[in-house]
């Protein structure tokens, strides 16, 4: 079965499938076009108007999801602007280290939202995953994208993007979401 998965990033389209692995349900990128407007307030909101943008395009079942790293320290900040935080991926980085370079409190997560939606944008199913950790005082690593180099994963001493992807697609917001959708799905 063919699954629109609702994003613009081939990097986040091979993650989901790598977490899938060997499944019935194949995940695909959603038609040209697909470039919508998220003005929602809270992850949930986000990744249900991703989904249903895509559902619109592509006349199919589509999933979405909406995550982020929310830092305590920031009062849950970046959060749904994670993305937007700053220009560039490193300046994100650098901008977050700043804002919490005299904090003694590091306690962060990663937050990823779900929605899978009918073709004609019916929710069907509406779940969260999330990773708890910290944030590093400066960047370890090289693997994943985003905030990985500066996330400390709980009970570990490594950072994401210390990880081999299979160890971080088994701890992983994005990972735990995406297991109960399929969960979901296979039980249909």
């Amino acid at each position: 079965m063919k699954i629109t998965f609702a994003t613009g990033n081939p990097h986040k389209l091979q993650e989901i499938k790598e977490i899938a692995g060997d499944t019935i349900f194949e995940f695909v990128l959603p038609p040209e076009g697909f470039d919508p407007i998220e003005n929602g307030t809270t992850f949930e909101e986000n990744s249900l108007i991703k989904a249903r943008e895509a559902a619109r395009l592509s006349g199919m079942i589509s999933l979405a999801d909406d995550s982020g790293l929310c830092v305590e320290a920031l009062n849950g900040e970046p959060g749904i602007h994670s993305a937007r935080y700053a220009e560039t991926p490193q300046k994100r980085i650098d901008k977050l280290l700043d804002a919490i370079i005299n904090s003694d409190n590091r306690k962060a997560k990663f937050v990823c939202a779900m929605t899978l939606v009918s073709p004609s944008g019916e929710i069907l199913f509406q779940t969260r995953g999330e990773c708890n950790g910290e944030i590093a005082r400066k960047q370890f690593g090289t693997n994943g994208f985003g905030y990985d180099p500066v996330f400390i994963v709980e009970g570990t001493n490594k950072t994401m993007a210390e990880m081999s992807e299979n160890d971080k697609n088994l701890i992983s917001h994005r990972g735990k979401a995406l297991q109960k959708v399929l969960n979901y799905l296979n039980n249909l």
